[in-house]
């Protein structure tokens, strides 16, 4: 049975399962256990229909208090609302840009990769942001049920939603290859809007500078996720010790998580 890994909604962007994915030790991900995605205030009727169908028990949402302000989700009644912002404010790239830092844009065509940079730095190193991954893992443990699907997401569901993804998917023993293809698969789905953006930023007579910064504040690079790996090392040697000491991730834990989501 080929199945699809991006789920297609009618208002849900970036919508992936993470089932199927196989770990070093040859066991595979569940399917309908764990979906990651960008936000959820546009969903219409039937996307949500959709998801109470797909089991959707937990909702976890890693936006700050403003995002949600201005954009609250819509879920199923059944499904459990968990707010856990990763940053007190947005330091992606849907942060409102001040003037300052348009004003680089205008002229520094690197200013929105550095900007991404420094959040990836952030995420791995704000103990804000640690204990907001550690209540993450809290709620995965809780999604025990046989049929129980936990989504996850922050706005465009790429960056806080993409970390939460690669230490989810380091936990469970997923080799680093598969990792980096999930997380670099946003580029895939987003690619239609990456032209559009293009086309109107043109239009508007924007800066080729500003352009390019505004693209790679719209998409994922592999250079953002080496920033978090390199971060990573620093901090505490490799991947396994930073979910073990900053995360605070027992060995029961993991053992946990991999009896819940893997067969």
């Amino acid at each position: 049975m080929v199945r699809s890994r991006i789920l297609q909604l009618q208002k849900g962007g970036n919508f992936r399962e993470l089932g199927g994915y196989e770990t070093i030790a040859g066991k595979t991900i569940k399917w309908h256990k764990i979906i990651r995605s960008g936000k959820l205030a546009d969903l219409t009727d039937a996307d949500i229909a959709y998801l109470n169908d797909y089991g959707l028990k937990y909702d976890v949402d890693f936006r700050s208090p403003e995002e949600k302000a201005t954009s609250p989700d819509r879920i199923p009644d059944q499904a459990k609302y968990l707010f856990i912002p990763v940053f007190s404010t947005d330091e992606t790239q849907n942060s409102k840009q001040t003037e300052r830092l348009q004003r680089k844009m205008d002229t520094d065509p690197t200013t929105g990769r550095l900007q991404m940079q420094h959040a990836y730095k952030d995420i791995i190193t704000n103990p804000h942001s640690q204990k907001a991954y550690r209540s993450f893992f809290d709620v995965l443990l809780e999604n025990d049920g046989e049929k129980s699907t936990l989504l996850f997401h922050c706005t465009a569901g790429k960056d806080r939603t993409g970390m939460g993804a690669v230490f989810f998917l380091n936990a469970l023993g997923v080799n680093e290859d598969t990792i980096k293809a999930d997380y670099l698969l946003t580029n895939k789905v987003i690619q239609q809007q990456q032209i559009m953006l293009t086309k109107t930023l043109k239009l508007q007579g924007a800066s080729s500078a500003f352009i390019q910064s505004m693209r790679d504040l719209q998409s994922v690079q592999i250079s953002f996720y080496n920033t978090a790996m390199d971060q990573i090392e620093k901090t505490s040697g490799d991947m396994a010790a930073y979910l073990h000491e900053y995360l605070h991730l027992s060995d029961s834990d993991i053992q946990d998580l991999r009896h819940i989501y893997l067969e």
